[in-house]
């Protein structure tokens, strides 16, 4: 195939490695590619073609990456630029419209959400997550670095934001090979915000932006705060690895008699408590800068609770990690397990893409047997529809949640 000013140099993918991307998949594995052009640098936009020279789709590259290419559409003639920024982030600017995002009735407002979800959006590598009328970008590839003035472009032109900051972690831009233009902030547009404020189900939160995880907070969980606030009337709740408390107020708005929130974070716990004065749930709320094991351990001597929630961090951030988060998860299920009275309710969370419902499920099995009890699942949760999935990129669906009623073995 001839190159031109209008058609990129080439990535070569191996025999048996094509039917995923046929299908739509949009990550190129490093394992997967056979030959790359010469001249190919970071953030590169490449031709994707199978080993008989048939085009899979256009992309960027990353040379440091297990996944080599990203791809962004399937048409070769379609350049990765502006135009295609601008439609798809209009795209996913419709989709949470459609979901009443942001919005809601008196008392059940939103102004706090998942703008864009990278590969969900078409967009892979890009989240932009909506704090009001602040936006915040974690460009997560080189090639989107370079795409950044055209994102913002977008961003401006279909949301029209106060400000939009960046939050790219150093690490990851350092991974990818691009130089971040400050380590956790710097503004894109408009002026810098003092801290991030927003609605959640007419919940309200004030975040300084000195706390980092994410973009800020944890927006996917929503359906889950959602969930334990209609089960917590009269109840006694425990909302372990709590961050800002998010899960705990809904519970104490929900008629909770009371709520021990921990986190190991004592920035968190801090804010948390802020939170819980903001949205005058400060009665009902205690917090503690606590481990989760600890907590449980300390649960089940001195009474368990009627919920417990065990919220952890990512366990297994890459796949080779599997087995070693497994075997955590299944000690933390038997810890929330203990700390959960009889007849209780668990909601036992991963957000580990690599650990599937089927796995999770089994973890929480084997440490309800480890504390000699029984876990019977009676629903599932998973992320808003504001982290949408593709349906050819099951790694997706991230974001699992049972919830269980905990009996006697």
């Amino acid at each position: 195939m001839s190159q031109s000013a209008s058609i990129p140099p080439s990535v070569t993918v191996k025999r048996g490695h094509v039917q995923p991307l046929w299908a739509g998949h949009p990550w190129v594995f490093r394992q997967a590619v056979e030959k790359v052009d010469d001249g190919v640098g970071a953030g590169d936009e490449v031709l994707v073609i199978d080993p008989h020279g048939k085009v899979l789709g256009r992309g960027l590259y990353s040379p440091k990456s297990a996944i080599a290419v990203r791809l962004y559409t399937p048409d070769g003639a379609r350049p990765v630029d502006a135009a295609l920024m601008q439609e798809k982030i209009k795209r996913a600017v419709s989709l949470r419209r459609a979901q009443g995002l942001p919005g809601g009735e008196p008392g059940s407002e939103t102004t706090g959400f998942r703008l864009v979800h990278g590969e969900g959006d078409g967009l892979p590598g890009l989240i932009v997550d909506a704090f009001d009328d602040v936006l915040v970008v974690q460009l997560g590839t080189a090639g989107l670095a370079k795409l950044t003035g055209a994102i913002v472009d977008a961003l401006v032109q279909t949301v029209g934001p106060k400000t939009i900051i960046d939050r790219t972690p150093k690490a990851l831009a350092e991974a990818e090979g691009f130089e971040p233009k400050i380590d956790g902030l710097a503004v894109l547009a408009g002026e810098p915000p003092t801290e991030l404020r927003f609605v959640e189900r007419g919940l309200r939160f004030a975040l300084p932006l000195t706390l980092a995880q994410k973009t800020g907070f944890y927006f996917d969980q929503r359906p889950l705060r959602d969930r334990i606030e209609g089960l917590s009337r009269g109840s006694r709740v425990l909302d372990a690895c709590c961050y800002v408390g998010a899960i705990g107020l809904g519970a104490a708005r929900g008629g909770a008699t009371e709520v021990w929130a921990v986190d190991k974070s004592g920035p968190a716990i801090e804010v948390a408590k802020s939170c819980a004065e903001l949205n005058a749930s400060a009665d009902v709320m205690r917090f503690e800068m606590i481990e989760a094991h600890k907590a449980f351990r300390a649960a089940a001597e001195e009474g368990p609770f009627d919920i417990v929630v065990c919220d952890p961090p990512k366990l297994a951030p890459r796949r080779r990690s599997r087995n070693k988060a497994l075997a955590a998860y299944r000690k933390l299920a038997a810890g929330a397990c203990g700390a959960t009275s009889h007849g209780g309710v668990l909601a036992f969370c991963s957000c580990a893409a690599s650990v599937d419902m089927d796995a999770l499920q089994r973890s929480l099995a084997l440490g309800a047997r480890d504390a000699e009890r029984r876990a019977v699942v009676f629903d599932r949760c998973f992320q808003g529809g504001d982290h949408p999935v593709d349906a050819a990129f099951p790694e997706g669906l991230y974001l699992k949640v049972l919830l269980a009623r905990i009996d006697p073995a």
